[in-house]
């Protein structure tokens, strides 16, 4: 099919909104692991040039069609430019979509998360969707879920249960496991590490705590230092 110079001219001069005027998640729980998830995953992917991560911002999945969108809390895309996007227009990023997708799911989000969602990112061809339902009101069964794509139809990812009792879902697009931990909820771990996936304030915690310790250290070595002066002792000849 051959498109006429007018018809391109016309699909140019669309715009495609950056926002619209729905509320944002309604809770707390819903807005900290919204921004939890963001977070740690580009922290995780920040040395990946070719990896998008990002959420709460509208995906374009037809050019020309507007009201075709969608809006993940939290998305990853393989094979596209790690940069700021106002939004991410798929005919733009070569035809690429999300792989990986999550949704915190909450009041006034749980129908279409459970049943228009899912329906859509099968059709479009996302490899793993997840839920999650911080207070445990919205989902059966589990407030942690995920569904991989197996030959066009979603399937359950299987859980497993760690001896502390956490649940954990393997995500194989990620190559993480998304753990619920009963006192911390849901967290991302990586197997390679060995080590749960921080947030950028949860990184700073660490490195204040690991400032405040190398400067207790220093102090305790100049009050030794200091003492073995005391005594004439050099302390760069003591073992």
């Amino acid at each position: 099919m051959t498109i006429s110079a007018s018809s391109l001219d016309a699909l140019a001069t669309i715009e495609y909104p950056e926002e619209d005027d729905l509320p944002m998640p309604e809770g707390d729980a819903q807005r900290e692991y919204l921004s939890y998830a963001t977070q740690v995953l580009r922290v995780f992917f920040q040395e990946r040039q070719d990896v998008y991560v990002s959420g709460n911002l509208f995906i374009y999945y037809e050019q020309g069609n507007t009201s075709a969108n969608v809006a993940p809390d939290t998305f990853v895309v393989f094979g596209a430019d790690n940069h700021n996007r106002g939004s991410y227009k798929v005919w733009e990023e070569g035809g690429k979509l999300p792989e990986f997708v999550l949704e915190i799911t909450s009041e006034n989000t749980a129908t279409r998360d459970k049943r228009d969602k899912p329906a859509l990112y099968q059709k479009l061809g996302i490899k793993e969707y997840f839920q999650y339902d911080p207070t445990g009101k919205y989902l059966k069964l589990s407030s942690l879920q995920g569904k991989r794509l197996e030959n066009g139809n979603y399937i359950e990812i299987e859980a497993s249960t760690l001896p502390d009792g956490t649940l954990s879902l393997f995500s194989e697009t990620l190559n993480l496991e998304l753990r619920l931990y009963p006192d911390k909820g849901l967290r991302f771990y990586d197997r390679v590490s060995n080590e749960l996936l921080r947030s950028y304030e949860e990184l700073e915690q660490a490195r204040l705590i690991a400032e405040r310790i190398a400067k207790q250290e220093r102090k305790r070595v100049d009050r030794l230092t200091a003492y073995l002066q005391s005594l004439g002792i050099n302390p760069d000849e003591v073992c």
